[in-house]
Order: structure tokens, then C-alpha cells, then sequence
């Protein structure tokens, strides 16, 4: 098991990590993730930032996310998460909140539902429904594993799926199956907190989703290769 999924195993099971003996029972605990920081090569000179915090106690905590996209120097995408987050079983939370996508333009609210834990043989899993204004809704599914090469160099697949409702032509997203990206991550733990890393992505659009990109003159399709790190304290 990985330092990650030790943590996210604490995390989820709801045990706490007691600074000393003397500590109280149920303590009022925090954590700050940065699981991606990267600059993407590509003509669109993109960095992207994808974070989590949390604090609470045992069973119920406050869980934050966002996620945010610059291009040619322009922040084009922020996604914000705010959820109650409650332990439901052994490394499970069941997650409820809201969603607010600040851009791109026009903005949008969504009501949350989702579970957070880790399946058998310590796939990471992050899935979550997403009801939205005007009858929209949306699924997103991640799933993602480390694999230790050593006791510093990580191998990470992940993937990861949106499905909506129907179209959505200003927002550029048709209904089904929208969109996918499978990728591929090598990072060396410096330290148990700090890994830079290189990795290479592949993203997928399908159905009406592809109509939309190439009206805009858009890839529907298109291969990425990161350089970042992820950190958390």
C-alpha cells in the first residue's frame, strides 16, 4: 500500500491521527491535498490544479474540491465542491454537497450525491451524481490505482468518465457518455509529502459532445503529456 492510500484509508475509515497519547477521542482533524499541479505541452500553454481539503471529526466531515484550468494565460475553467462528507463503513464516505462551476460562462449550480473509498485490491474511487439547473444532470466516475516500482517511484494509472443527461450546447456537452480521459502517471516521493512526477493523458469525446467541439473548431480527441506534482500537508 501506497502513502496515499494509507492516508485515504485513514481518512475514510474515520480513524484519527493523534499527535500523542494524551489526545482527546474524537479530535478535530484537517488535511490539505494538491493531487495535481502541472503544466500541460500543448499549444494552449495549459496548467491545471485539481485540490481537496477536509476537516472534521471521525465520522463527519467537511470536504472541500476544485478544480480549475488556465490557457494562454486566461483561468477557462473552475469547478468548486463544498460536501458533507460521513463515514458510511470501512473505508467508505458517502459524500453530499453542492457544485458550482464558475467558468466557462454561463455559470452553473449543481446538487451532489456521491461515495468516496477504496475497493477491493485498493482501486481509488470517486464517483458522484450531479443534478443540475434546468433538468440537467451528469455522473462522473474515476477510478485509480499506484502501483509501488520502489519505495519512492509510483506507477498511477487512472481513468475517468462523465455521462450526462442531454445536450447542452453552450457548455459544449452532449448527452450519454461525454468524455473520458485515461492516463498514465510515474511520480518520485521526495519526501513523504512532495512528488514530482510526469505523465501522459488521453482524452476522448463522443456522441454530440464531438459535434459541438468541432462547431467551435475544437479537438474532439487529443494526447497530453503533463509535468507537475502532487503534495499534501
Amino acid at each position: 500500500m501506497t502513502l496515499k492510500h494509507s492516508l485515504t484509508a485513514i481518512t475514510l475509515c474515520g480513524m484519527p491521527l493523534m499527535a500523542n497519547a494524551g489526545a482527546k477521542d474524537d479530535p478535530l482533524l484537517s488535511m490539505v491535498m494538491v493531487d495535481e499541479f502541472s503544466w500541460v505541452e500543448n499549444e494552449d500553454d495549459t496548467y491545471i490544479f485539481e485540490g481537496e481539503a477536509w476537516f472534521g471529526y471521525d465520522l463527519n466531515k467537511l470536504w472541500l474540491k476544485a478544480n480549475i484550468e488556465r490557457h494562454h494565460g486566461d483561468t477557462e475553467e473552475i469547478e468548486l465542491q463544498a460536501l458533507y462528507s460521513k463515514a458510511v463503513a470501512p473505508y467508505w464516505d458517502f459524500q453530499m454537497g453542492v457544485r458550482k462551476d464558475l467558468l466557462p460562462n454561463p455559470d452553473q449550480h449543481w446538487a451532489v450525491i456521491g461515495f468516496k473509498g477504496l475497493a477491493p485490491y485498493f482501486f481509488e474511487i470517486d464517483s458522484a451524481l450531479f443534478i443540475g439547473e434546468s433538468g440537467q444532470t451528469g455522473l462522473r466516475f474515476s477510478a485509480e490505482y499506484e502501483m509501488m516500482l520502489t519505495q519512492q517511484w509510483v506507477l498511477s494509472p487512472e481513468i475517468e468518465a462523465n455521462f450526462y443527461g442531454k445536450d447542452d450546447a453552450e457548455r459544449s456537452i452532449g448527452s450519454g457518455l461525454s468524455d473520458t480521459e485515461i492516463s498514465l502517471q510515474l511520480r518520485y516521493e521526495v519526501t513523504p509529502k512532495f512528488a514530482p512526477f510526469i505523465a501522459i493523458s488521453r482524452n476522448n469525446s463522443y456522441g454530440d459532445t464531438v459535434n459541438f467541439l468541432r462547431a467551435e473548431g475544437e479537438s474532439a480527441n487529443s494526447t497530453e503529456y503533463k509535468i507537475g506534482f502532487r503534495a499534501w500537508f
